[in-house]
Parts: C-alpha cells; sequence; structure tokens
C-alpha cells in the first residue's frame, strides 16, 4: 500500500518524539529529503500535493529513521552539516559543528573589519593592504576555518587539527569551498603545544580562535549524539574541562601580536574559570564572556595587550 509524504512524515515524525529526538519534524523532512534526493523546497511542493513516495524511497527512509532513532547524528545520516554560509561534509571521527559556534566566526570578522577601518584599507586588492592571519586552534571539520576565509575579503587561516580523520574532513571541505582570495592551510599539529612547536609563527596572529575540549572527564554529554558519536578527543578537557583549554590559552597568548583578539568556546558554567584562567596570563587582558544565541554564557574573547 502506497503512501503520501504527508502520512510518511507524521509517522516518522511520531517515531523520531517517541525516541527523544529534540527536532523530530525537521529531521524527518531533512532524512525523507535525503532518501529521496531532492532539497528542502522540492519536499515541501510534493507534501503540499500529498504526492505518493516511492517504494525504494519509503525503504531507504524507514532505514534512516531507525537509525535516527536509536541517536545516530542526523549529520551522519545525510553526509553534511550546515554551518553559516557552509555545507560541510562530516561523518564519524569528526566533531558536529553547531550553530553556538558560528558566533565566534562573527565575533572574529567584525574584529578584522574594525581594525582594518581603523588602517583606512579601502582597497582590498592593493599589495600594501594588510592581509589578516587568523589561526584555529582544534579545527576539526574546518568550519570556523573556512567561514572566516569564505566571508572575509583576503586573509590566511590556519586550522590546527591533532585527529588524523578530522584533519582529513578538513581537506575535503577545504576542496568543496569556496574561499576567493583568502589562502587556508590545514596542518596535523597538538593545539597544547603549537606556538612552542612554530616558534616562527609567534606573534603574528591577528586573531586566535578555537572551539576545544571542554567537558570533565568525569560527565558524559546528555544527548547520545554527542556522548556516543562525537570523537572523545574533541571533547573532553580534563578533570574540570578547563585543563586543555588552559594549555591552549597559553599557546594563543604566544601566537598573538599585540593587539590580536582571542576567541574560545566554553561550557555555559565555566566562563569565570575561563577568564582566571586568562587573567592569569602574562599578556592577555580585557576578558569578556559573551552569550550564544539561547543567552547562555558560551565564548570569551579577550585581547593581547599592546605594550609602548
Amino acid at each position: 500500500m502506497s503512501a503520501d509524504v504527508p502520512q510518511v512524515l507524521r509517522a516518522a515524525t511520531g517515531l523520531l518524539a517517541e525516541a527523544g529526538v529534540a527536532s523530530p519534524d525537521t529531521d524527518a523532512a531533512a532524512l525523507l529529503a535525503h532518501a529521496w534526493d531532492i532539497d528542502s523546497g522540492a519536499l515541501n511542493r510534493r507534501r503540499l500535493f500529498a504526492d505518493a513516495v516511492p517504494a525504494a524511497v519509503l525503504t531507504e527512509f524507514a532505514d534512516l529513521i531507525g537509525r535516527r532513532a536509536s541517536r545516530v547524528p542526523l549529520q551522519h545520516l545525510t553526509g553534511r552539516a550546515a554551518f553559516r554560509h557552509l555545507e560541510l561534509l562530516i561523518g564519524p571521527g569528526v566533531f558536529v559543528p553547531r550553530p553556538e559556534t558560528e558566533l565566534l566566526v562573527t565575533e572574529v570578522l567584525q574584529d578584522l573589519a574594525r581594525h582594518a577601518e581603523k588602517r583606512g584599507d579601502e582597497n582590498e586588492g592593493s599589495a600594501d593592504v594588510h592581509v589578516p592571519f587568523v589561526v584555529d586552534l582544534c579545527s576539526g571539520s574546518g568550519a570556523i576555518t573556512l567561514s572566516l576565509a569564505c566571508e572575509h575579503p583576503r586573509l590566511r587561516a590556519l586550522g590546527v587539527e591533532r585527529e588524523p580523520a578530522a584533519l582529513e574532513w578538513s581537506f575535503t571541505n577545504l576542496e568543496l569551498a569556496e574561499v576567493g582570495d583568502s589562502v587556508v592551510d590545514f596542518v596535523a599539529g597538538d593545539a597544547t603545544t603549537f606556538a612552542d612547536d612554530h616558534p616562527e609563527l609567534c606573534g603574528s596572529a591577528d586573531a586566535v580562535v578555537t572551539n576545544p575540549p571542554y567537558v570533565p572527564d568525569d560527565a558524559r554529554p546528555r544527548d547520545p549524539e554527542v556522548a556516543d558519536h562525537d570523537p572523545a578527543p574533541a571533547l573532553y578537557g580534563g578533570a574540570s574541562g578547563l585543563e586543555i583549554p588552559a594549555l591552549i590559552i597559553a599557546q594563543a597568548e604566544k601566537l598573538l601580536h599585540p593587539d590580536g583578539l582571542f576567541v574560545m568556546e566554553h561550557g555555559e558554567d565555566q566562563g569565570a574559570g575561563v577568564r582566571d584562567l586568562i587573567a592569569a596570563t602574562a599578556s592577555l587582558s580585557g576578558a569578556r564572556t559573551l552569550p550564544d544565541y539561547t543567552g547562555r554564557d558560551r565564548f570569551t574573547v579577550a585581547r593581547r595587550a599592546v605594550i609602548d
């Protein structure tokens, strides 16, 4: 017996809701579009006209819904994750980028724009215009690095990632990204020692941005999609969750030039701890913790002091 699009989506949404999926209707629609190899606009039209779902599509869709109900991440099933203006390729072995991390990109872009305005960089294509250099520590899929490169007129972006599987995903996404006049490199490296390992880069970065592992080692993330599928090295930051971020702060301080910007994501209850770590450095100052889209503390910014 055939079933139409509204019937199929209602049934699938109910199954996902029973499984505790946070956005069952959205995920059901995304998976049906994926199984049918159509975009969301085409699916909406077929839903409006109550089109019948072909048997082969229905079979694949049922399998996808079953896996999603077992809390396999939606992005692992579709192979894609939206991040700002990008559609990234995503799969096992790499952290799935979150919407709140998009705000780190905004912060860096706004700061670079303010500095360009101060310098009077009006002709961005001229040879004497400063080309900003940004380092993304723990770059994962390349979401932050590539967003900066795609959205800024011209910069140099360096993504640093220790885990080989994640690094491979970043290379794949770089091949697909349209970075314009920007230059992007991804390198294998340990974010907790990167400046020490590359002294030639010390004092050269206009901005250092990082979404480090910050979950306490003995804490289990609430969502099975995170706990069971995001790679552990991208999640756990030490006993308190801030041991690895503390090491990264020390490296960022060395990479930044005077007046350079530091941006770090962290847990909603870690803002004070991150500000304390920044206050304990020799040259980072002015730490401010800012909220995510839901109003929860999500990232902290600071600046390397200008020495007269």
